[in-house]
Order: C-alpha cells, then sequence, then structure tokens
C-alpha cells in the first residue's frame, strides 16, 4: 500500500516543476528575446515595417497580449479547470514558440509572437492557483517563495541567457530553447498535477466583462508602449491611454451589475488584497525600471559589455534563488507583513546608493584573455556590487511574501482571477512607471546639456542613458555622458521614491491576522 506522505509529498513536487518550468518560459522570454532582436531584423528584415519599429512589435507585441488576456485567462481557468488551462497554455506555448523559432519572415515572426503572448496569458494565472489547492501550511509559503524566486530569476537572467545563445548558435534559440521545457512541464502536469477549479462556476460566463477587461489592460499597455517609443509625440498613445481608461472606469459598473461577474468585486474589500496590488503597482514598476535602465546604463554610458552587464547584477539572481523560499516559509508561519515593508525598505537603500554611481565609474570590459573578465576594477566593488547584494536581499526578502499575501486574501475559489489581477498589475506597473521616469530622464538630461552649454541644434540624434556618437568632439561626447549620469540619478531616485512608497504602503497597509491562507480549510485539490 502507497504512503499517503510519499503520494502528497511526490504530487508537490511534482506540481511544483510543473508550475515553475511554466510561469518560468513565460517571464525568461519576455525578457530573453531583447537581446536577439538585431540578429533577427539582420537575418528576416524588417518587411513593411522601419527596422526599429519591427524589432519594437516583436518585443511589446509579445508583451501586449500577455498582458491584455491575463484576466480572462485566470477567469477561464477558475471556471474550467487550472490544470486543464494550465495544460492547454503549455501546450500553445510550445508550438507557438517553435513557430517563432522557424519564422521565415519579420510579419511572420510577429504574429507568432502575438499568440505566444496570448497563449503565456492562459498559462501563468493557473500557475500560482495549483500552488495554492496543492501545499497548505507552512510548505505553501515555501512553495510561494519557489515559485517566486525562479519567475523573478529567470526575467533578471533573460538578457544574459539570450546573449549567450544568440552568440554561441542563432538568434532562434531564444524561442526554440522553450520546447525542452515545456515537454518536461507537461510531463509534471499529465502524471502529478490535480484538477481543481471553483465549485460555484456554473452561471453563465461573462463575456461583455472579459472584452471590457481585453479593451483595458491592452488600451493601457499599449498606450504606455507606444507613448515611450514616440516620445510621447504620437498621438495614437494619448488616444489608447484614453479607451484604456475608459473602458477600467466602465468596468467597475458592468461588473456589479453582473451575476457571475468575470472579477468578483468583493475581491477589493479585502483589505491585503487591494493593498498587496496597490504596492505591486508601485514595488514591481520600480523594480524592472530600474533593472532595465541600469542595465542600459552599464553598457551605454559606462562601458561594459552586455554579457558584463548582465554577471555585474548576478547577484540580484543569486540572492533571489537562495533565499526567497526560505522568506516564503517565514512568511507562512509570522505572517508577510515585517517582510513585505523590509523588503523594498532594502531595495530602495540599494537604488540610492546606485544613484550616486559617478559618470567617469572605470568600465568592465570583457575583451578576449582580458584578466578583468573574472576580476572587475575597483569601481565595481564600489558602485555596483554592493546595490547588487542590497536590491537582491530586498528582492528576496519581498517577492515571496507579497505572494503569500495576495494568494491568503482570496478564497481558493477565486485563486485563478485573483492571481490574473496582480499578474495584470505588476505588468502594467512597469509600463505606467517606465513611462513616468522616461519623461523624468529626458527633461534632466535635455537640461544637464543646456548647463554645459551644448546648443540645441548639437542636441538632435542625442538621447539619455546612450552612447554619445562615435564622431562626437571630445567635449561633446563628455557632456552627453555627464548628462547621462544626471538623467540616470534621476530615475534612480524616482525609483527608489517608488520602493519607499510600496514600503510605506504595505507597513501600514497589510494586516497578518487576515491571512486566510487561500481558503486553509478548503480541500487542497480535487480530481
Amino acid at each position: 500500500m502507497a504512503d499517503p506522505d510519499a503520494t502528497t509529498r511526490a504530487r508537490e513536487r511534482g506540481t511544483l516543476l510543473a508550475v515553475v518550468l511554466g510561469s518560468g518560459i513565460v517571464f525568461l522570454d519576455s525578457t530573453l528575446v531583447s537581446v536577439a532582436l538585431p540578429r533577427m531584423s539582420a537575418e528576416l528584415g524588417s518587411g513593411p515595417f522601419g527596422v526599429l519599429e519591427a524589432q519594437s512589435y516583436v518585443y511589446q507585441g509579445y508583451l501586449l497580449t500577455l498582458s491584455a488576456l491575463l484576466i480572462l485567462g485566470g477567469a477561464l481557468s477558475d471556471r474550467y479547470g487550472r490544470r486543464r488551462l494550465f495544460a492547454i497554455g503549455l501546450a500553445g506555448f510550445g508550438v507557438t514558440s517553435l513557430l517563432c523559432g522557424l519564422a521565415t519572415t519579420m510579419p511572420m515572426l510577429i504574429a507568432f509572437r502575438l499568440l505566444q503572448g496570448a497563449s503565456g496569458a492562459i498559462l501563468v494565472p493557473g500557475s500560482l492557483a495549483l500552488v495554492a489547492s496543492t501545499f497548505t501550511g507552512e510548505r505553501r509559503g515555501w512553495a510561494y517563495g519557489v515559485w517566486a524566486a525562479a519567475s523573478a530569476a529567470t526575467t533578471i537572467l533573460g538578457p544574459l541567457i539570450g546573449g549567450v545563445l544568440v552568440d554561441a548558435v542563432t538568434w532562434r534559440m531564444a524561442f526554440l530553447v522553450n520546447a525542452p521545457l515545456v515537454a518536461v512541464a507537461l510531463w509534471a502536469t499529465h502524471r502529478h498535477v490535480a484538477e481543481s477549479r471553483d465549485p460555484d462556476g456554473a452561471g453563465r460566463f461573462d463575456w461583455p466583462g472579459s472584452l471590457l477587461a481585453i479593451v483595458a489592460l491592452g488600451g493601457l499597455t499599449f498606450g504606455a508602449i507606444r507613448g515611450q517609443e514616440a516620445q510621447w509625440r504620437d498621438p495614437t498613445a494619448f488616444v489608447a491611454l484614453g479607451v484604456g481608461l475608459a473602458a477600467t472606469l466602465l468596468f467597475v459598473p458592468v461588473e456589479a451589475r453582473r451575476r457571475d461577474p468575470l472579477v468578483p468585486l468583493a475581491l477589493f474589500r479585502e483589505r491585503n488584497f487591494a493593498v498587496v496590488n496597490v504596492s505591486t503597482l508601485l514595488i514591481y514598476g520600480a523594480l524592472y525600471t530600474v533593472a532595465y535602465l541600469t542595465t542600459i546604463h552599464l553598457q551605454a554610458s559606462l562601458g561594459y559589455s552586455a554579457t558584463a552587464a548582465g554577471l555585474a547584477l548576478m547577484p540580484m539572481s543569486a540572492l533571489l534563488a537562495a533565499l526567497s523560499s526560505r522568506f516564503g516559509a517565514l512568511a507562512g508561519r509570522h505572517g508577510p507583513r515585517r517582510y513585505m515593508a523590509a523588503g523594498p525598505a532594502l531595495m530602495g537603500v540599494g537604488v540610492l546608493w546606485l544613484a550616486r554611481l559617478p559618470a567617469h565609474s572605470a568600465a568592465w570590459a570583457l575583451a578576449p584573455g582580458d584578466a578583468s573578465t573574472w576580476l572587475p576594477p575597483e569601481a565595481y566593488w564600489r558602485d555596483v556590487l554592493p546595490m547588487a547584494v542590497v536590491f537582491g536581499l530586498g528582492l528576496a526578502v519581498m517577492v515571496a511574501p507579497l505572494t503569500t499575501a495576495l494568494m491568503g486574501s482570496v478564497p481558493l475559489r477565486h485563486a485563478g482571477i485573483g492571481s490574473a489581477i496582480n499578474n495584470a498589475v505588476s505588468r502594467i506597473g512597469p509600463q505606467i512607471a517606465g513611462a513616468l521616469v522616461f519623461i523624468a530622464v529626458t527633461a534632466a538630461f535635455t537640461a544637464a546639456l543646456r548647463a554645459q552649454g551644448v546648443a540645441a541644434g548639437s542636441m538632435d540624434g542625442l538621447a539619455p542613458l546612450n552612447a554619445p556618437p562615435a564622431d562626437a568632439e571630445p567635449a561633446l561626447a563628455s557632456a552627453v555622458r555627464a548628462a547621462s549620469a544626471d538623467s540616470f540619478h534621476r530615475a534612480m531616485l524616482l525609483g527608489a521614491g517608488l520602493l519607499f512608497a510600496g514600503a510605506a504602503v504595505n507597513a501600514m497597509g497589510i494586516r497578518d491576522a487576515e491571512l486566510r491562507g487561500a481558503g486553509e480549510n478548503q480541500p487542497a485539490a480535487t480530481g
């Protein structure tokens, strides 16, 4: 006779393997592809688009459909079965990844990327819901920690992994690498994952609410993306934001009148659920903005190679992977509030340290045979490493407890939609924060150049956080680097402000006593 404890542990391990691989490839693909874009356009051309426009559609189109369809994916998983929708999303992601890797034209690649993002939207919400329905007690917090560490680590490691694959093999590996991971995840899903769903989800599905959610999320996401790309000179961005905002405002009264709403508005009356989503908007907006701008600044302004920039920030991923599950277990035992407050505050301290990064900080070049490949200069130890360590420690302290608080604030029957809402917020946050920071960075860059006596006509073609033109006069090149440093400092101060605000929201808003364990008293799984 099988040992019940051994059977339970095998199911837990198999479920965790499936959801970590499944959600991990979705997060990985959101960053891994970015470093392959130049090789893609060089081989496939740009089709009817401009080169930069085509690259943007490949990268941002995936994020657009992923963000726009998340809430629909979460509602479908609660209604029709989380295991079923997770498996469908996995299979779809695997097929579309293969199609992307085999694309022969740029329009074909863009179309497959849109479908890949849609598959990810079906896949991601169910992953956390499956964890909630499989694990109980302190092990649930530990499992959230493993999931969060893997998801965040793959996002941060994406550019480095992508750079190695693209340089060593081909840009197509940025997509084809997903195939074996999907195969293992599908096997684990079939073998170990139990089915679970909302037992009361038998009414008519809310398709009007679904359409409004898609328009709202899609409009806000596209508007923010397009605004940054066009430096807020394209009215299309403002139209999209207006449509998205109008759909968001209309969504609330429409859902309030539905008998079986797509999003149960009662979820937002749960204090912890509302607080977690507000802090997610602030913290994740800062997290991805800081990581992205730091990588750009290290390369373009300070001379780091792409690989060196990825390695320079490696301590973030290492600390997250090593400690996240531990803090998830602690949050499950003691409550998440103290960790959700301390984590973003530590991240903010790390960003403040980086905000003093001087324009003349020595570069860490990865030249063949160069000893500095493994021995970075003093400036790295002084200027970059302390930030990476403190920021990574704060990230490890915060991520899993935030997930614990989120899933502990919703009943198990709404685990899929609760996860989807938070995932959508975590993707809109970086777009909104990125748009605001972009405006501030551009203003600081222009003001710094003017203060150094650079004429307005000489600023054409210059952009903040980018290297000066190769043929620029030494005085202009020096002015551009100094101005980029000023704008980078402004961005880091804004990022730190968002992180401290998120810490304050969590400290004042989260109540450990209201942690319900995502339906702790309900059956762990059915089917």
